[in-house]
């Protein structure tokens, strides 16, 4: 046999990618990297969960300013102004150092970058551009790519997907939001918080279908106290460029009236998909899923030997940190090791204000599957430390098992949610109990005592409420 140019190929330098690549480069394999975009980091990176958080940092320190919301503090200004190009190259400028981490990280390793896009000649090698690049294993990592509705194209100025929303040249005047999911939402508050008139539509009864319902319920709720128009069970029938406007009409989901809708800006946010185009798995003899996804076992092994696939283009949630873990366990599995993905405790974050974390299952899921279980609460309004900071929206909900008290699933809307959500990721993964939770000193006076009131709610003795 002859010999392979790489023990290891990984199509795709996202967040699963590269990181399979630095792991595998680790283990001591010869390991290529493959990218097609300018810059490593994939979409969460380059167009993505970074530089949203940019946005959402620095729309959020604005409107706590202009909106008065620090003079309760004492902190009072006149004549408060806003530069939306600072803003956006602040954001530039944090991707950009982002991105050039990682190629450093890269030539630590030594992890060779191959600039290009790949598409399969064989199960053993890949063109790319002129040149043919055979491995022993090639690992597709090749994320996702936006969702489109059928007949609704974006044009990248009036009608736009999540990348031109986070680069939009001025502030919309209304700004119509087609999905109210965890992107929707962001960029919905994003905007709103520099002066748009924001419209999220959705199709299902609720915003975040997925999420438990008192925990969506109580998050739309702020959502609307802050401005946002929440129009959920609507249908989308068009969306249609008429000028320098978007014409959205939509009509309830059930059935009934149509209406239209006049935009600036139509921001298309209805999920994302895998992307495999290009690609040429026939040649390898490997079929998709139903649903476009690459097939794997535990593994991440393929039905073809020495494919493997990670991230957004197999089964689970589309998540950055989901696609790093799988990118890890592969590398592993690759060097002859035991790489493992608990797909049971993946957390989720919804980077808006309050933020919303979860991770297990939700109280609806619990029922669905006939599983008995406890639910304990403790509101944010209770915390000290949320008191203080006069920031009190929100609460922790721990769900337990009935009979043997194991924390099943925990839900948390409050400013600190997404840091907070990963002790309980780690209190899951270590197969706690509520009361192991309760029984954790947490530091006073901190949000996450929040945590320890809500597990000691769970069998009916929280102390501060």
């Amino acid at each position: 046999m002859a010999t392979q140019d790489y023990d290891v190929v990984v199509i795709g330098g996202g967040p699963g990618g590269y990181v399979a690549a630095i792991r595998a480069a680790q283990h001591g394999l010869k390991v290529a990297c493959i990218e097609k975009r300018a810059a490593l980091g994939g979409t969460c990176l380059n167009v993505g969960c970074i530089p949203s958080k940019a946005l959402l940092n620095g729309s959020h320190l604005y409107e706590e300013l202009a909106g008065g919301h620090l003079a309760k503090f004492g902190v009072k200004a006149e004549g408060v102004s806003f530069d939306l190009s600072a803003l956006l190259g602040e954001k530039d400028k944090a991707v950009k150092e982002l991105t050039g981490g990682i190629e450093m990280l890269f030539r630590k390793n030594k992890v060779e970058w191959v600039k290009g896009e790949a598409s399969f000649v064989d199960a053993k090698s890949v063109k790319v551009g002129d040149r043919t690049i055979t491995a022993k294993n090639f690992i597709i990592a090749t994320g996702s790519e936006v969702a489109l509705l059928p007949g609704m194209a974006p044009d990248g100025e009036v009608i736009v997907t999540s990348t031109e929303a986070l680069s939009l040249p001025k502030v919309p005047g209304h700004l119509v939001v087609i999905g109210g999911g965890y992107i929707g939402l962001e960029m919905g508050s994003v905007w709103r918080r520099l002066g748009a008139k924001v419209t999220v539509v959705e199709y299902a009864p609720r915003i975040v279908p997925a999420m438990d319902v008192e925990v969506a319920d109580a998050f739309a709720r702020i959502l609307k106290k802050q401005g946002l128009e929440l129009k959920t069970a609507t249908k989308v029938t068009s969306v249609v460029r008429k000028g320098k406007k978007g014409i959205v009409t939509v009509e309830p989901a059930a059935g009934g009236a149509a209406e239209t809708i006049e935009a600036d800006v139509v921001l298309l946010s209805i999920g994302r998909r895998p992307n495999t185009d290009g690609l040429n798995l026939a040649a390898t003899g490997l079929a998709l899923d139903a649903r476009g996804r690459v097939p794997i076992d535990h593994h991440f092994a393929t039905a073809v030997p020495g494919i493997w696939a990670i991230g957004d283009v197999v089964e689970g949630p589309m998540l950055a940190h989901k696609a790093e873990d799988e990118g890890l366990a592969c590398a592993d599995n690759i060097a002859g090791l035991a790489g493992y993905v608990n797909h049971a405790v993946i957390p989720a974050v919804v980077y808006t204000h309050p933020e919303v974390g979860t991770v297990g299952k939700t109280e609806e899921e619990l029922k669905a599957e006939g599983i008995a279980y406890k639910a304990g609460k403790f509101l944010f309004a209770a915390n000290s430390r949320a008191k203080t900071n006069r920031d009190t929206d929100g609460f922790v909900k721990i769900l337990a098992d009935a009979r043997t008290d194991r924390v099943l699933g925990v839900h948390i809307i409050g400013s600190m949610a997404g840091t907070m959500i990963a002790q309980a990721a780690q209190a899951m993964e270590f197969g706690a109990s509520s009361e192991d939770i309760a029984l954790t000193c947490h530091a006073h006076p901190t949000h996450s005592e929040a945590l320890k009131e809500a597990a000691m709610a769970v069998t009916g003795k929280p102390i501060h409420m």
